[in-house]
């Protein structure tokens, strides 16, 4: 797994949308998360500003394979939120998100056909108005290089990748984030002559497009 897709806005960052069936409301809080315990606390979070709200149905995917997913009707009959909610989280892709829907009861029974959609639809109101981006593995290198040849290599190492940071002592440090280390190593190879080494360190997930 190299690259997933999540939500369009930073880590915390969230997107609302709400839509009315037969005077029932339907608020949906789509948020980005990073970790179970971030969709937890989301759900409590969101849970708090409306309390007087009969049902807080939620769904949330975790992980860059969206391997770790849960969902909870809070209170509606059996699969009729929580889990539409979800399967609008999956078929657009996305991981590292938390779905919560509240509900006001408007005296209207939907019956099950009519709640499956007023959650999916609620869902993807608000996924439309957060958009998606997607996320992309990259491999980290490290570069020591002379402090008379650090200027240049910056400037080609900006070029390639991701300049993480930078440490100086006798020489400079880099640290560059890059989707091809191979090549990356390689270049730095042939811009120093052989003179230049660099050194896989590991890897990060980074947001394309932020």
């Amino acid at each position: 797994m190299r690259s997933y897709r999540t939500l369009g806005v930073a880590v915390g960052g969230e997107a609302q949308a709400e839509i009315e069936v037969k005077r029932s409301r339907f608020l949906a809080c789509l948020r980005r998360v990073e970790s179970e315990d971030d969709a937890r606390s989301a759900i409590e979070e969101i849970r708090g500003r409306h309390r007087d709200a009969r049902h807080h149905c939620t769904a949330f995917v975790i992980g860059p394979r969206g391997d770790l997913q849960r969902s909870n009707d809070d209170g509606e009959p059996s699969g009729t939120a929580g889990r539409p909610m979800l399967e609008v989280l999956n078929g657009h892709g996305l991981s590292d998100v938390v779905a919560v829907v509240t509900r006001w009861f408007g005296g209207t029974l939907l019956g099950a056909g009519g709640l499956v959609r007023a959650y999916g639809d609620a869902t993807s109101a608000a996924l439309d108005i957060a958009g998606t981006r997607e996320r992309r593995l990259l491999e980290v290198v490290r570069v020591r290089v002379p402090m008379n040849e650090a200027g240049s290599m910056e400037h080609r190492l900006r070029q390639a990748g991701e300049v993480i940071d930078a440490h100086y002592d006798e020489r400079v440090t880099y640290r560059v984030a890059t989707t091809d280390a191979d090549g990356l190593t390689r270049d730095i190879a042939a811009w120093s002559a052989g003179t230049v080494q660099a050194e896989s360190v590991g890897s990060l997930w980074r947001d394309l497009g932020a």
